[in-house]
């Protein structure tokens, strides 16, 4: 029976400090009286519904990055 090779390697430790990237989407959208005017507007779309799905997506590659630097 073959011994896989991973098995054996030590364990690195995982960096903790990419977790911070997690943090960026909370606080952007913690306090909503800071983001809730209706100026400017996108297409007639006010700036208080475009900016949370702008965070969206920016939460998305926050926590990829946040991934990707865990490994």
């Amino acid at each position: 029976m073959a011994v896989r090779a991973d098995r054996h390697r030590p364990a690195r430790p995982r960096r903790r400090w990419p977790l911070l990237f997690l943090l960026i989407p909370f606080v952007a959208l913690l306090y909503p009286p800071w983001y809730a005017g209706g100026h400017p507007t996108i297409g007639g779309v006010p700036f208080f519904v475009w900016y949370q799905f702008l965070w969206v997506v920016l939460g998305a590659v926050c926590t990829g990055f946040a991934y990707r630097l865990r490994e």
